[in-house]
């Protein structure tokens, strides 16, 4: 059930995730105003958020826009250190997939939170334990 989103464990096996882009071009006066850093995400990360967006729309039985409330119930707070935190071994599908989501909607809030999941290996801890439960 979740092979879309599983198969990007071997395809973010030894890839660059994403790089910060900083403006060291302008210097900030009104005529050259600074752009903010941000992350531009490599084409593998690109198409993995696309594909967990189009997974959360097709299975809208599993309420994974309520991905907050998911986590709450499973006594997990929506921020970076308790959710790379959980203890994934006992977590359901339901619980991973919103954390997975959570991470990436963090990135709307908080340029690089993505980045951070991604190369501190909890978007894979999270698709390994997502292949553990399809074999069940």
């Amino acid at each position: 059930m979740y092979e879309n989103l599983t198969k990007y464990l071997d395809e973010f096996t030894g890839t660059e995730f994403g790089t910060w882009i900083i403006d060291k071009k302008n210097d900030g006066t009104p005529e050259h105003p600074l752009e903010f850093p941000f992350v531009d995400y490599s084409r593998v990360v690109d198409q993995f958020i696309q594909d967990v967006y189009s997974f959360v729309d097709n299975h809208e039985e599993m309420k994974l826009h309520s991905y907050i409330k998911i986590l709450e119930d499973n006594n997990i707070q929506w921020s970076a250190e308790p959710m790379s935190k959980a203890e994934v071994d006992y977590l359901d599908a339901r619980c991973v997939l919103a954390l997975i989501y959570g991470a990436i909607r963090a990135e709307r809030f908080c340029d690089g939170a993505l980045l951070g999941f991604l190369k501190d290996g909890f978007i894979t801890k999270w698709l390994e334990r997502l292949k553990t439960l399809d074999k069940d």
